[in-house]
């Protein structure tokens, strides 16, 4: 040890009440970035010689995030350049680093306090909630970038679907949709589109969103495939022209609204043989059997199946090896469960903006798996081949 070392480290013993070690790395690394600055300016603090290049002019605090915790240290300053210790460069990586931690443990679900406990193990200074979301801005640019994308190819099937999120708006708790499109493409590919935020009920905003999706690049489209929000099925047949598939999980909910509770059983499997016609038009014939069965005992479903006929066996016009995955917006049921549980994290967003971010995250995330599984649809089927031809159920009769 040098002779000024001893001294230096009786000091720290007898000041007592700190953390001797933080303190000791503390001085060490000050004393690091003196002989370091001396050597650049080429003069001790208070020489004077015909070597010296510049004076120190003062000091400037910075953080140092280390196992030992967060050091404060004074970096010198020069009246003339600037000076940046060596041994603190690396900590840009580790900046980014956590960064990078703080942010997908946001995406993941992760509480506020639960990042700061995290933090906190790492041996670095808590953090606030305001501070998680100022780092989790970051995440924007991704995000815009994935969901903004140029859409290429021609799509086949698409598929739209809607979360309801609570957001604050100017002083209210509002509650809006987060519309998801999920789509196959003629490769049998599926990705997600779009993320739109608005109200589902508004036809505006339908045809706004959809026509998003064609000026992105869009087009292909031949069945779209949804819940029944008032203005989508207009706003479908003029952006796309495509025909518009009822989701049939959605429907038979509506349709046992009307049954007392003791017949929902048999009723529901008589409207279950529909689909499991051969083909279209015999499934149009059963549903118009199943419909005159009903309609002495319950007219309110009986015209609720002549309203819809159309629109919820639209799908078996498509090749039958798809038909279980066209029917309805269950392909993208678990992709909804998954933002909720996220979403259900935050509870209340504060913006719009945030809720673009972390939605459009778990999205992000959840595409980048999407391509790493096979095709969702092979090819063979996507250009008509490869269909089978189950044998269909007698209709069962509905007792009186």
């Amino acid at each position: 040890m040098t002779d000024d070392t001893m001294p230096f480290l009786d000091a720290l013993l007898k000041r007592g009440g700190g953390d001797f070690m933080k303190q000791l790395a503390e001085e060490v690394l000050g004393r690091l970035m003196a002989y370091d600055i001396e050597g650049r300016i080429g003069a001790a603090r208070y020489e004077r010689n015909d070597e010296r290049t510049t004076q120190r002019n003062g000091y400037r605090e910075r953080a140092f995030d280390t196992r030992l915790g967060t050091l404060d240290l004074k970096i010198p300053k020069l009246r003339k350049g600037s000076y940046f210790p060596g041994f603190l460069e690396p900590r840009r990586t580790t900046e980014q680093a956590l960064v990078a931690v703080i942010q997908e443990a946001w995406i993941q679900g992760v509480s506020t306090r639960k990042v700061d406990d995290l933090v906190q193990a790492m041996g670095i200074s808590g953090i606030s909630k305001s501070q998680v979301s100022d780092l989790c801005k970051g995440i924007d640019a991704r995000v815009s970038s994935f969901l903004d994308r140029p859409i290429e190819g021609e799509w086949t099937y698409l598929w739209l679907d809607a979360t309801y999120l609570k957001v604050r708006e100017d002083g209210r708790i509002v509650s809006i949709a987060a519309i998801i499109a999920t789509g196959v493409n003629t490769d049998g590919r599926r990705e997600i589109l779009g993320l739109g935020l608005g109200s589902s009920e508004a036809a505006v905003f339908w045809l706004g969103f959809l026509r998003g999706l064609e000026k992105r690049g869009l087009k292909g489209v031949k069945l779209v495939i949804s819940d029944a929000h008032e203005g989508l099925k207009a706003a479908v047949a003029q952006v796309f022209k495509a025909t518009w598939q009822r989701c049939r999980v959605h429907f038979m909910r509506n349709a046992l609204a009307y049954v007392p509770k003791a017949q929902h059983q048999m009723v529901a499997a008589a409207i279950r043989t529909v689909f499991s016609q051969n083909d279209q038009a015999a499934a149009s014939k059963t549903w118009r059997q199943v419909a005159d069965q009903l309609r002495s005992r319950l007219p309110k479903l009986a015209a609720l199946m002549d309203d819809v006929e159309a629109d919820v066996i639209a799908f078996m016009a498509f090749p039958k090896t798809h038909w279980p995955k066209l029917h309805s917006t269950n392909p993208i049921e678990r992709l909804n469960k998954e933002v909720k549980r996220r979403a259900d994290v935050v509870g209340i967003f504060p913006n719009e903006a945030s809720i673009r971010r972390l939605v459009g995250a778990v999205l992000l995330e959840q595409n980048d798996e999407w391509q790493l599984q096979h095709r969702y649809m092979t090819l063979e089927t996507m250009t008509g081949r490869g269909d089978d031809q189950p044998s269909a159920p007698a209709i069962p009769h509905i007792a009186a």
